[in-house]
């Protein structure tokens, strides 16, 4: 039986890594990474700083290849993130097959919280499908929800009212917005909302250097987050944000 870890590592900040996270980075004897390519290397670098910081003696295995792509212009969402899904759990079952012992403590570094807005357990589910038998521990970290409060000095939730955590593709069928926070939302659709009532707390790279907050009244400050996500884009070739949308 293969043994894996999955380590949730916050949004970005190596100090956000929790005790538990630490003891995990400390049993792991192979590390998977996924390269999303040129574009994206920067997220390879961080996490093999956090590992430089947390295991400066080594003793352990990198194990990198390139990343399945998603076809993001398919026309049926879910059935693309789908396919993506197998493509990934052919390549997890190859990985840990050829590059993980029987004495080998597998794992994978995560951004922000494993079970927010991360495929990797349900790809999971898919390896054991393919018959690999797992012990699987996940580690909890923080997310960039939490981290986005945090820099803006808000709580998450109001006294009485649900909090609504969805993609960005899902925002226009919002009835009515009161507290929704917003992640994946790679077309903005925040932009197409005229509400004069919402404030939006925005944040991006969220606890790395390069991190970027605008607060305000939606209608106010929407032309500036476009701006700003814009230009961040063009000089690092990604982005990672989300955002609090709150009447």
């Amino acid at each position: 039986m293969k043994q894996l870890l999955l380590i949730g590592i916050g949004p970005g900040d190596p100090r956000q890594v929790t005790f538990e996270a630490v003891d995990a980075l400390r049993r792991a004897s192979v590390f998977f990474v996924l390269d999303k390519g040129t574009d994206k290397d920067e997220l390879v670098r961080l996490r093999k700083a956090i590992l430089e910081r947390y295991r400066p003696q080594g003793g352990y295995r990198l194990v990198q290849v390139e990343d399945p792509r998603r076809d993001g212009q398919a026309p049926d969402y879910v059935g693309a993130v789908q396919d993506w899904h197998q493509q990934r759990a052919a390549l997890y079952a190859r990985l840990l097959e050829d590059e993980l012992g029987v004495e080998d403590v597998g794992a994978f570094l995560l951004w922000g919280e494993p079970g927010l807005y991360d495929s990797t357990l349900r790809i999971l589910d898919l390896v054991c499908e393919r018959g690999v038998a797992l012990r699987l521990e996940v580690i909890p970290g923080i997310s960039s929800v939490q981290a986005l409060a945090a820099r803006h000095q808000i709580p998450l939730n109001r006294i009485g009212e649900p909090l609504t955590v969805l993609p960005g593709r899902r925002l226009a069928e919002q009835a009515r917005i009161d507290n929704v926070v917003v992640m994946l939302d790679g077309q903005c659709a925040f932009a197409e909302l005229d509400d004069p009532g919402l404030t939006i707390y925005w944040g991006a790279y969220l606890g790395t250097a390069d991190e970027i907050l605008i607060a305000g009244p939606l209608v106010a400050v929407k032309a500036q987050i476009l701006e700003a996500r814009e230009q961040a884009r063009r000089r690092k070739g990604w982005i990672m944000d989300t955002y609090l949308l709150r009447r």
